[in-house]
């Protein structure tokens, strides 16, 4: 046997493995959310207006124009009272976001609310380094934290601190809800994507013990358990997994309420979708290879540090699911000119890989399920939305992987913020606004590359008439014709 299919064929049977030990994981997660989602529930919400604690809403932004005055409006709403919390506006602006914020904080402040609005001398550590500034003189013994996009609900803080049930409860977490799902295919795509996220992973991690995560927003810190785990640190992108892990390492307790939820705006355009991911897959890989060896030698469980480790790696699945990808097509030519076409040559790859659709199936038929109801409901959207979504997480591969690869060998970028254009309904318009992205990343040229690749590929199913790879190669195709295609549109259309 030659090298190349020596090579070929060992990276498709190495990434095939490990995708279907983290579908096993995956999979865990799915029985635990089945054996305690109706166990599991949130603490009743605060009445009345006697001893409550005192809470600090910190708010970082950069260059948020279009949405700084509804999240200060929708903060300042909160059903709390006004001497009880205060609001930090952590604003590293360099536009003319600042006189907006400045206004309405003035209005603010003329009806009763605590609200300062907080410029930094320098801006370093960039949102990390900004919630820490913040935190060395916030008053409050609870810190609630909302990103730009956000828009919490009045009830949020009398529904959360409830579930500070001890005082080893470090976190809580509250579910991510979508303002503008039905916007595009993009932000179902990512509505469906996330609704899993919250729904079975991080509820499945939290009531099965295992570590889980504060999602960088929509949730409440202890102060002290922040001040006990070290503080914001600045050396990831992902300052909020990193904080969370060496949180848990040191004993402190995280809890998801599934029951409370926070809405937010999805990203609407391709470069912002692209400088979100880029920054979550890259973040991840930084505190995994930060935090991996930490995590091993710490005094917990072994279930814990394997969930763990598959969290803390969970980006490194774009990495497989390229590999796979690309090991697909030159596997499908040995299969019928080296190996004359015997149907036991990819029996068992193709079962694994078919294995791991079906555990991810699972994963998104039981949220649909949990989230609309009714099954008939559930499999509506699920059909609708599964293999749309796979094939766009698919195109999306190669650039995620692209960060990966950089935090795992810890390459320095900066912060690259997710722009906000305050879309909501479908008639609103985000082409002329002033943060869209106006140029074209160096992967799409690759991504359309590798869209060419695959619908080779699929010419060399049908030549060869061997359609079991077929669905997969497809998909992959589509998913980088898509991404590619329309990162070109989006960062060249005019309203």
């Amino acid at each position: 046997m030659r090298i190349f299919e020596i090579v070929v064929i060992a990276l498709y049977l190495i990434t095939l493995v490990l995708t279907v030990v983290s579908s096993l994981g995956q999979l865990h997660l799915i029985i635990n959310f089945l054996r305690n989602r109706r166990k599991v529930k949130s603490e009743p919400a605060f009445t009345g207006n006697d001893n409550l604690p005192f809470v600090t809403i910190q708010l970082p932004i950069y260059n948020e124009l279009y949405v700084v005055e509804r999240l200060l409006e929708s903060v300042a709403a909160m059903d709390y009272p006004k001497d009880r919390f205060e609001i930090q506006l952590l604003d590293d602006s360099t536009d003319e976001t600042v006189e907006v914020a400045a206004r309405k904080i003035a209005e603010l402040k003329a009806r009763g609310i605590q609200v300062e609005h907080v410029r930094r001398p320098i801006r370093t550590g960039f949102k990390a380094g900004a919630l820490g500034y913040g935190l060395d003189f916030a008053k409050g013994e609870y810190i609630a934290i909302f990103d730009a996009d956000f828009l919490p609900h009045p009830n949020f803080l009398r529904a959360t601190l409830p579930n500070f049930v001890h005082d080893r409860v470090g976190v809580v977490q509250a579910r991510w809800e979508h303002l503008n799902k039905d916007y595009s295919f993009f932000t179902e795509a990512q509505a469906f994507h996330l609704d899993a996220h919250f729904t079975i992973e991080q509820f499945g991690r939290d009531s099965g013990g295992f570590f889980m995560n504060f999602n960088g927003t929509a949730g409440v810190w202890r102060k002290a358990c922040i001040l006990d785990a070290g503080g914001w640190e600045t050396d990831t992108l992902t300052e909020d997994l990193d904080l969370s892990y060496r949180a848990q390492i040191k004993g402190w307790q995280f809890k998801y309420v599934d029951e409370i939820g926070a809405p937010a705006e999805l990203p609407a355009e391709m470069g912002a979708i692209k400088s979100q991911q880029y920054r979550w897959m890259k973040g991840g890989a930084e505190v995994a290879r930060k935090m991996l060896s930490t995590l091993w030698k710490a005094d917990v469980p072994f279930s814990s540090k394997f969930h763990g480790s598959l969290h803390l790696l969970s980006s490194s699945v774009f990495m497989l699911v390229l590999l796979l990808g690309a090991t697909s097509v030159p596997l499908l030519y040995l299969k019928h000119e080296r190996f004359a076409g015997r149907v036991d040559f990819l029996i068992l790859p193709v079962a694994a890989l078919l294995c791991s659709f079906l555990i991810l199936a699972a994963l998104y038929i039981t949220t649909c399920y949990w989230r609309e109801g009714s099954f008939e409901a559930a499999m509506r959207r699920f059909l609708r939305h599964y293999i749309p979504f796979l094939s766009f997480s698919m195109g999306l591969s190669l650039h995620n992987s692209i960060a990966v690869i950089q935090g795992l060998r810890g390459k320095r970028t900066p912060f690259i913020r997710t722009p906000k254009f305050n879309v909501i309904n479908r008639s609103d318009k985000w082409q002329k606004v002033t943060y869209k992205t106006r140029k074209l990343d160096k992967t799409v040229y690759a991504e359309l590359a590798l869209m060419l690749y695959f619908l080779f590929g699929v010419y060399l199913a049908i030549h060869f008439r061997d359609f079991s790879l077929m669905p997969f190669l497809l998909m992959q195709g589509g998913g980088f014709g898509l991404v590619g295609l329309y990162s070109v549109r989006h960062a060249f259309t005019r309203a």
